[in-house]
């Protein structure tokens, strides 16, 4: 026999029963089933709380009772054609309008009344049910009160299991209908009292059913698709998990997934039957399957589950060590007060015992632990009681965890890596579930990240959030919107572009900007400040976010440490921060080390060259360095591989900005100060601690070029040609040629211009490429070298694209 329960929702609406009735049609002529099916939506609610209403003796529940009568006579009249079958409904009306009016006249409902209120929200849906199927299918409405016999508890009453094998067995056993129709939730007692299974009733109706049946198949219909692997609420990629064992279905229902009531599946699980969960309005999808015994596979996760609203309750104190009772006293405390414990987890000093608790709880467990243990607070061997909360827990479950090594540090180390402090950590002797107490508002963020790691195989999701859409910016925007595709085919990274911000607006998007529209997008965003930027990412609070700055701005610079103790690595193309103080640097880098958020900057020395990634590479593997020597300005290279005297200085400089070799403000270059930020950021990658006015800066430009506006530098280039003239034809004499060289060595640097004679690797470089060479204890006589295009926008997004795929990787 099949043995289908249908929900709620599934009774919600017209629609939904004949949809329903269609379902439970097409069982019944494959053979006899017996459908649970519990109260339309809302409507046990609904009579409780009309029973509560009588109770104060408010007589306005005779109207409410008109309405609801009003509702059921309503999808009646739509569903049966028959009217006579109306009767029976009318008559559960009439019982309840007379219970009403009893509790109203006592001035109070007992437990006994609220079970015989809340029952008929099942024996009107059922009958209402029963009566349309019988159109379609030969059909028997069976009450289930004289099916299943409990004790006397009413409200969550035991089942007598052995006398209602009997009745079910027997009733069933010489039945013709194709299709029983049952309410569900609802029993009696030995007197015939009218009593409730409790929470997940309906569930558990179908339960013993099935298990009374001898080779029943049960299927539990709801409104989703079976378990998930997360909440779909908040992990879109969710998806249906095929087969669960019981113990694994329990633990996610425990921790949040609330497809399925624990308890309510006790009778399958006794006599090794199998639940499937199916979704009404999906009927095609398979759900889920639920077998007694574990599964023969090699899925390690089943499933991550969450349950928010949680407070940590911690004792502790010197006087509990060593000392046998004190947590036998505490959840004696508990219990004692209704106070249900979620988790618990004591340090092996004995010192600290931690429970977890619902919020809503935490005003009681003060009251009962501070009457329990009064004489040792007053004594001050116990500390008083500590309260946090606010906090969430999110559990992997899996059966298979216990065989497979380094799961729990895989957990750990992708909330670490995104930023989510672990506040506390519980695992049972069974490994098949390993929770963690994090904050509340962590708790999108960690189940998308645990989702990523243990089930997510086509990509890794990647958040970017980018300050800077001048030249560099958009040529950035346009490589990633060209290279998407592709690295998530052959990299299996997901890149998504969150935020685009300049000196004037920003605009952020959850569910990323489209990248054909940017330019639109961020005229139509806010107005940039950048405290409210930092905001809006703390408040989004995203998996693995990338913060990438493409300015020259030091407002902006000043935002990394922000940003790196959130654990959100930095891509910079900005040069502000990494040749800051020495002590600045140092914090930086000391920031992410501690953070585990990368601090990539490769784009500060030779724009898309590889030189800083050389060097570290050098000095990971033991190398030092002696010295360096580079040409290290793609402009300076530039301007004097052009300047040949047929046209002024300063007509190659401005070709040179126009080209965007330059910096916004072309003096930076041409002063050496770009030059030496680089030759510092570099002797500082080699391990030596220098400030920036250590290095020795020989200009050659005349001083009255670095006064005044951008324009008034260019009218005095133009009145001192001369001076630049006699440079060029002093080297030229010479037979050598002028370049900007910056040198790191014995621990001191400099940078200025220089002749290079005709034998130094210098002398053949063109355009506006960039050289460094490194002296090494393995280069000695013929040193590294790393060559090519030191400048320009492309070559410049390029090497930040390559910064941000390095932290997507790490």
């Amino acid at each position: 026999m099949y043995v289908l329960k249908f929900g709620g929702t599934s009774m919600g609406s017209v629609e939904a029963i004949r949809r329903v009735a269609a379902l439970v049609e097409g069982y019944g002529k494959r053979g006899p089933a017996a459908v649970v099916v519990s109260a339309m939506s809302g409507v046990t609610d609904e009579l409780l709380r009309l029973a509560r209403q009588a109770a104060s003796q408010d007589e306005d529940w005779a109207q409410s009772l008109d309405a609801l009568e009003e509702k059921h006579s309503a999808v009646f009249d739509t569903l049966v054609a028959d009217k006579k079958s109306w009767a029976p409904i009318a008559a559960d009306f009439s019982a309840l309008r007379a219970l009403y009016q009893g509790i109203c006249l006592l001035g109070e409902c007992s437990p006994r009344s609220a079970d015989r209120v809340a029952a008929f929200g099942e024996l009107l849906s059922s009958r209402i049910f029963a009566a349309h199927l019988a159109n379609r299918i030969s059909t028997e409405w069976a009450d289930s009160r004289k099916l299943i016999r409990t004790d006397s508890q009413f409200g969550a009453a035991h089942v007598q299991f052995a006398v209602t094998e009997q009745l079910v067995r027997g009733y069933f056993g010489n039945r013709a209908a194709r299709v029983f129709v049952l309410p569900g939730f609802i029993a009696s007692n030995e007197t015939g009292e009218t009593t409730t299974l409790g929470r997940g009733g309906s569930d558990y109706t179908a339960a013993i059913i099935g298990a009374a049946l001898p080779e029943a198949e049960v299927e539990i219909w709801t409104d989703v698709a079976g378990m998930m692997t997360a909440d779909p609420r908040l992990v879109p990629a969710a998806r249906t998990i095929s087969a669960l064992s019981f113990q694994e279905a329990m633990e996610l229902s425990h921790f949040g997934a609330k497809v399925l009531y624990p308890p309510a599946v006790q009778p399958l699980m006794k006599k090794d039957r199998a639940v499937r969960i199916r979704n009404t309005f999906a009927p095609d999808e398979p759900g889920t399957l639920i077998h007694a015994q574990p599964l023969a596979d090699r899925t390690i996760i089943r499933g991550i589950s969450s349950i928010t609203g949680i407070a940590l309750v911690s004792l502790e104190g010197s006087g509990m060590v060593g000392i046998p009772g004190f947590s036998h006293r505490l959840f004696g405390a508990l219990a004692r007060h209704q106070i249900n414990v979620i988790l618990i987890t004591q340090a092996s000093s004995e010192h600290t015992i931690c429970v977890a608790i619902q919020s809503g709880s935490v005003d009681a467990a003060i009251r009962a632990v501070q009457e329990e243990f009064r004489n040792e607070i007053r004594e001050g061997s116990i500390e008083p009681l500590q309260c946090e909360t606010g906090l969430a827990i999110v559990a992997l479950v899996g059966d298979q965890m216990k065989n497979h090594s380094g799961i729990s540090g895989r957990k750990f180390s992708e909330l670490g890596r995104n930023g989510i402090n672990i506040r506390a950590i519980a695992q049972g002797s069974s490994e098949r579930n390993i929770s963690t107490v994090i904050s509340g508002s962590d708790v999108r963020k960690a189940i998308n990240v645990l989702h990523e790691a243990f089930f997510e195989t086509e990509y890794k999701q990647v958040n970017l959030f980018i300050a800077g859409a001048g030249n560099v910016g958009r040529k950035l925007l346009s490589q990633i919107a060209q290279q998407q595709a592709w690295l998530q085919q052959h990299l299996r990274i997901q890149l998504r572009v969150i935020a685009i911000a300049n000196s004037r607006t920003m605009a952020f998007a959850e569910g990323g900007i489209a990248l054909a529209h940017w330019e639109s997008e961020l005229q139509q965003g806010d107005a940039m400040d950048g405290a409210a930027f930092q905001e809006r990412v703390a408040a989004l609070n995203l998996r693995n976010s990338v913060f990438v700055d493409v300015t020259a701005q030091e407002s902006v610079a000043a935002t990394y440490e922000a940003f790196l103790k959130r654990s959100i690595p930095v891509v910079a193309c900005n040069k502000i921060a990494a040749s800051a103080t020495y002590a600045r640097y140092s914090t930086l880098k000391d920031l992410s080390k501690e953070f585990g958020a990368p601090f990539f900057f490769e784009t500060n020395v030779g724009a898309g060259l590889p030189v800083i990634s050389t060097l570290s590479d050098l000095m990971s593997s033991g190398d030092q360095v002696h010295q360096i020597e580079a040409v290290l300005s793609g402009t300076l290279n530039f301007v004097f591989n052009n300047y040949d005297g047929s046209r002024p200085f300063a007509d190659v400089v401005r070709d040179a900005q126009a080209q965007g070799y330059t910096e916004p403000d072309p003096r930076l270059d041409l002063g050496g100060t770009d030059v030496a930020r680089k030759i510092l950021i570099l002797a500082r990658e080699a391990g030596a601690e220098l400030e920036f006015d250590a290095i020795q800066n020989t200009p050659f430009l005349p001083p009255s070029c670095m006064e005044g506006s951008i324009e008034d530098f260019y009218v005095e280039m133009e009145r001192h040609e001369e001076h630049f003239r006699a440079l060029l034809e002093e080297a030229k004499t010479a037979g050598k040629r002028l370049k900007y060289v910056a040198r790191f060595s014995a621990g001191a640097a400099s940078v200025g211009l220089q002749a290079i004679d005709a034998q130094h690797d210098f002398y053949h470089l063109y355009g506006k490429d960039n050289v460094v060479r490194f002296f090494t204890n393995r280069y000695v006589e013929q040193p590294l070298v790393v060559k090519g295009a030191g400048a320009g926008a492309e070559v410049t997004a390029s090497g930040i694209f390559a910064d941000i795929i390095k932290t997507a990787r790490s």
